[in-house]
């Protein structure tokens, strides 16, 4: 698969099988693209808007058989209206800073990442990462991003979230905290964060990745309302029954 630019081709390559990480039993293909040259930052706004994740300088998309239960999600920062659980975290968290800082592995932010990585998802394989590792994840980036520290008041380091600046917005790439903490929400107070530097910054959405309403892990995108799903038809808002659930 190709995609043409004025410059040079784009090549597309779909991955082998593998487990499914967030629903049992099933199995997870990608396809995926290298974000590389001097048309890095529009490709990668291009395919952000078309349902696209990145990591390292990869962009990557779900093409699961006979699944399409990972749905790319965004939120319309201008129509965005918390409900009563996310009032109640930014309150909780009134006191905590977040800075935007240089996309520059530290060992502190290191030291967290492990913490974090023990405590929640000990067995998967971003436990057994090095910093060198965590190193390339923050570092090996061809487009505009940054990390937001988020800080006590003693200036502890709690929180941090990679994210991406789009021509559209910003995407959270990925977001860990203190385990300590967790009755905070911090990952949810970190795009609460995202959404009002958008609004600052004139920007239009905050891209979340992928909404899996089956995954425990995942499902809590769709708190955030209104929110957009991509669809066949494009981008459209995702509806809620009168229980209150996402469908």
């Amino acid at each position: 698969m190709t995609y043409s630019s004025p410059r040079r081709p784009q090549f597309f390559y779909t991955t082998a099988p593998l487990p499914c990480p967030y629903v049992a039993g099933r199995v997870e293909r990608k396809v995926v693209t290298e974000i590389t040259g001097p048309d890095a930052e529009a490709l990668h706004d291009r395919l952000s808007r078309a349902g696209f994740r990145r990591s390292h300088n990869i962009a990557y998309a779900p093409v699961c058989p006979s699944c399409n239960a990972c749905v790319p999600i965004r939120i319309p920062v201008a129509r965005f209206q918390p409900g009563r659980t996310l009032r109640r975290i930014r309150t909780r968290n009134v006191l905590v800073d977040g800075f935007e800082v240089p996309a520059r592995a530290t060992a502190e932010q290191y030291a967290l990442f492990k913490r974090y990585q023990q405590a929640r998802h000990g067995d998967g394989d971003m436990a057994a990462m090095s910093f060198y590792d965590y190193r390339a994840m923050i570092e090996d980036t061809p487009i505009d991003t940054v990390l937001v520290e988020f800080r006590d008041p003693e200036d502890e380091l709690i929180g941090v979230c990679l994210t991406d600046r789009l021509g559209d917005g910003l995407s959270a790439v990925y977001s860990f905290f203190a385990p300590e903490l967790a009755e905070r929400s911090l990952g949810s107070f970190a795009i609460l964060w995202l959404i009002d530097r958008c609004a600052a910054l004139g920007l239009g959405y905050v891209y979340l990745g992928y909404w899996v309403a089956d995954s425990r892990k995942m499902a809590y995108k769709a708190r955030f309302r209104p929110s957009e799903v991509l669809t066949p038809g494009g981008w459209q808002e995702l509806q809620y029954n009168l229980d209150g659930k996402p469908f």
